[in-house]
């Protein structure tokens, strides 16, 4: 069989961030202690937490593990900094329609590790630098799922 015989799919839209995002998020209050945090990421499996705001439901900040060190190796006492201390304000969010290609280069750009995802006015769900990867390394995650629902771990 030759390369002509072969039958033809037909072309992939490019997979989005829907198809990989990880729902639900974890969301805490600006002003809960840092301890917090870092207790509901070990428990969440998670490295990084929004903050929302109470008006709008829109991200308001982000705070991740990496925050969390720096503040451990800055010798802070993490049952008194504020989350609000710490946090990202007003964090780079994607559409959840956004392409995987499209988010990796928003992550490289702006060397972020997280991006909260929004859809339907309001947050719906994280990406994280991991899930770019294996999408763009894996041609199956690369396609959106024939039944039309979320690829989940």
């Amino acid at each position: 069989m030759t390369d002509t015989d072969a039958p033809q799919l037909p072309p992939q839209a490019p997979a989005t961030v829907r198809d990989i995002m990880q729902p639900p998020v974890t969301t805490v209050e600006p002003n809960d202690h840092v301890a917090g945090a870092a207790y509901l990421m070990k428990h969440a499996g998670a490295t990084a937490l929004v903050i929302l705001d109470p008006r709008t439901g829109q991200p308001a900040g982000i705070i991740t593990d990496t925050d969390i060190t720096h503040a451990v190796a800055d010798g802070k006492n993490l049952d008194e900094v504020r989350i609000h201390d710490l946090m990202t304000a007003s964090p780079v969010v994607i559409d959840q329609g956004t392409s995987i290609g499209d988010a990796a280069r928003t992550m490289t750009g702006g060397r972020f590790r997280h991006l909260p995802v929004i859809g339907g006015g309001g947050l719906v769900g994280m990406v994280d630098i991991t899930d770019v990867c294996e999408a763009l390394l894996d041609p199956e995650l690369s396609r959106p799922p024939a039944t039309g629902t979320a690829r989940r771990k």
